[in-house]
């Protein structure tokens, strides 16, 4: 893989700030944002007096602690247009959520946010190992989700020359990559392992593609993954954080030269770690639910937003900005089989250690009796196919996961092929029991 370290004279001056100088500045723009959410948003006001609290009670930053959070309820409940904090004619971009679950939420920029939201995510770009000039092909859905046209928006600011070829026709996702001799990707990991079966079924050599690096978000994946992904395409693979209530992509972006967790963009995104249970703030270095402040946000501030991912928070190493470990799973896709608890990564890591399966996966949960099952749907590797292969990899993954995870699964491999294919987010987990 080629080295794509930054060079000297790379890196905005706050990249390596002083910590004091990172705190000086948070709380300055927290006050502001406190203020701001507190005297044009109604719910804020509201939730703010609720708790006894005023933007003026902020004097440090751990007194943030001090204000109530919010959640993806309230935005709902707030639909379409109750969070925006500026009028109507200054919001410039519109995007929402699928709603497929409930009320879509609504998020909004002004032409401000818009200029912050380029830069974090050119600063992502960046940190990845893109360059201005670099040719970028993005795969992330254009529309109302904020993936295609946030990483687009970043790639303007950097100077990148971006093929905005969104999801699907996986066909053509191959031959622009390689017809246009893409320097990075930008997609999630589950596509990228659609495109690497694409790739195969072509006769292509991934390892020969033009790709450097592979810019992976909006679901959780493991190291495990990552390895399997820079071994196959011969590249970095790096991950990429954001959540359209906080921003859109951009958040938050691991360097290529460390890979040691993602840098967040602490001048612009305040995050804590809380426990789920208590909303108790934890110290650095212990696991909980990730929750943030927006700092600079002017059409949507968002205030102590509980994103219901679970991570850590550490110091910085190659930027002084604190790191969140990757993302492995979220406090609402926990799995509960027979009192443990149980992610879908960690059957993704179990999975990719079994050389006879191919990485793709579904888990299905379904209620037999009085009792709880979990089916594990997944595909043999091309050249295991046979009846004798697949029953000792299924018999090794059952294992391994019983070892490890600490569940007695049923494993099902279909054919190379089987398992239905990603062109976005992967659905991993279907769940067949009976509402309580």
């Amino acid at each position: 893989m080629e080295d794509l370290s930054p060079k000297p004279g790379d890196l905005e001056p706050i990249e390596t700030a002083s910590r004091d100088e990172i705190a000086a500045l948070q709380l300055d723009r927290m006050r502001w944002s406190l203020r701001h959410a507190y005297e044009n948003v109604p719910f804020y006001k509201k939730s703010f007096d609720d708790a006894g609290v005023l933007p003026e009670d902020l004097h440090e930053l751990s007194d943030l602690a001090k204000f109530p959070f919010t959640v993806k309820g309230d935005l709902r409940d707030n639909y379409p247009f109750g969070m925006f904090a500026v009028p109507r004619d200054r919001v410039a971009r519109i995007h929402a959520s699928s709603g497929t679950t409930g009320q879509p939420t609504v998020v909004g920029y002004t032409k401000s946010d818009l200029e912050v939201w380029g830069q974090v995510v050119a600063r992502s770009l960046r940190a990845a190992g893109m360059r201005r000039g670099d040719l970028l092909h993005n795969a992330y859905g254009y529309g109302l989700f904020t993936g295609g046209l946030g990483i687009h928006l970043g790639a303007d600011t950097l100077g990148l020359a971006t093929v905005p070829v969104s999801g699907g026709m996986t066909q053509r996702q191959v031959r622009l990559i390689e017809d246009f001799r893409a320097d990075g990707i930008t997609v999630t990991p589950s596509y990228a392992l659609s495109i690497l079966d694409e790739y195969k079924a072509q006769g292509l050599d991934p390892r020969r593609s033009p790709l450097k690096v592979g810019i992976f978000g909006a679901e959780p994946w493991t190291n495990a993954m990552r390895r399997e992904i820079e071994e196959a395409f011969d590249m970095h693979a790096v991950d990429i954080y954001g959540l359209s209530e906080v921003m859109g992509p951009g958040v938050a972006n691991e360097c290529v030269e460390t890979k040691d967790g993602l840098h967040v963009w602490e001048d612009h995104f305040y995050p804590e770690v809380i426990d789920p249970e208590t909303g108790e703030v934890l110290p650095d270095g212990e696991l909980g639910e990730l929750v943030f402040t927006s700092l600079t946000k002017e059409a949507f501030p968002i205030i102590r937003y509980r994103t219901r991912d679970l991570t850590r928070l550490h110091p910085g190493t190659a930027r002084s900005m604190r790191r969140m470990e990757k993302v492995t799973g979220r406090s609402d896709d926990m799995m509960i089989l027979r009192g443990v608890n149980v992610f879908p990564t960690q059957i993704e890591e179990q999975l990719l250690e079994v050389t006879a399966l191919a990485p793709h996966f579904q888990v299905e949960l379904n209620r037999v009796g009085h009792k709880d099952e979990m089916r594990i749907k997944c595909e043999a590797a091309p050249g295991s196919e046979a009846d004798d292969a697949r029953q000792a990899a299924a018999g090794l993954l059952v294992r391994k996961i019983k070892t490890i995870v600490g569940v007695t699964v049923a494993v099902d491999v279909a054919d190379p092929g089987g398992v239905e294919r990603s062109q976005g987010k992967a659905v991993r987990v279907v769940d067949n029991r009976p509402k309580e």
